[in-house]
């Protein structure tokens, strides 16, 4: 199985990146690195984290305070949101 962001997703993770380079260049290296250790593991093992919604899932990024918000489609791993978990919780419903 293979994974693609949403577009909104994809920038939120670039944020991301930029923001951790902006404080040391090895954190964005680790933040980088953290999300694609869960992309990884929500691909080999879609159904592992619990459900947030009916079809949608919360797999956590290790040692960063985000989160991976996706839906298991028959071809991919849909990532709708590279998720601070100091935003809205939901404010990436309208993805769907």
């Amino acid at each position: 199985m293979s994974f693609t962001f949403h577009p909104k997703a994809h920038q939120e993770f670039e944020e991301a990146i930029d923001y951790y380079g902006g404080r040391k260049d090895w954190f964005a290296f680790d933040f980088y690195t953290e999300v694609q250790d869960a992309i990884a593991l929500t691909v080999e093992f879609p159904q592992a984290w619990p459900q947030v919604e009916e079809d949608t899932r919360r797999c956590p990024v290790k040692r960063f305070p985000y989160a991976l918000i996706y839906t298991i489609e028959p071809t991919c791993i849909f990532i709708l949101a590279v998720a601070h978990s100091s935003r809205d919780p939901g404010y990436w419903k309208d993805r769907k």
